[in-house]
């Protein structure tokens, strides 16, 4: 099992900053890739950025210039520095995980809001 527990959320300006924090703990060893996903009322989710084992990462073309993913294996931790905020931005963000010999992103977290206002 997988345990994320998301944090960093809040209400910004547009323009501005956030850092999401996903804590993992569990079987991370395990982890092969990691993702952020948000969801907008009334809108499907999507993927915004994804980070693999081996380092490997990619992002939604909305957010490429702007977002960047980033973790830190020493303390089981996954980042995603947002920057240049826009009110399109607004959304609950999760954290998955996907474990070897387990097909999907199985494990997700709780969500944080993420707010930019104009």
């Amino acid at each position: 099992q997988v345990q994320l527990v998301e944090s960093g959320g809040g209400l910004v300006q547009a323009g501005g900053s956030l850092r999401l924090s996903c804590a993992a703990s569990g079987r991370t060893l395990s982890i092969i890739a990691t993702g952020w996903f948000r969801q907008a009322p009334g809108k499907q989710r999507e993927l915004v950025a994804a980070i693999t084992s081996s380092g490997s990462t990619n992002y939604a073309d909305s957010v490429k210039g702007r977002f960047t993913i980033s973790r830190d294996n020493a303390k089981n931790m996954v980042y995603l520095q947002m920057n240049s905020l826009k009110p399109e931005d607004t959304a609950i963000y999760y954290c998955a995980a996907q474990r070897f010999g387990v097909p999907g992103y199985a494990y997700w977290g709780q969500g944080t809001q993420v707010t930019a206002s104009s």
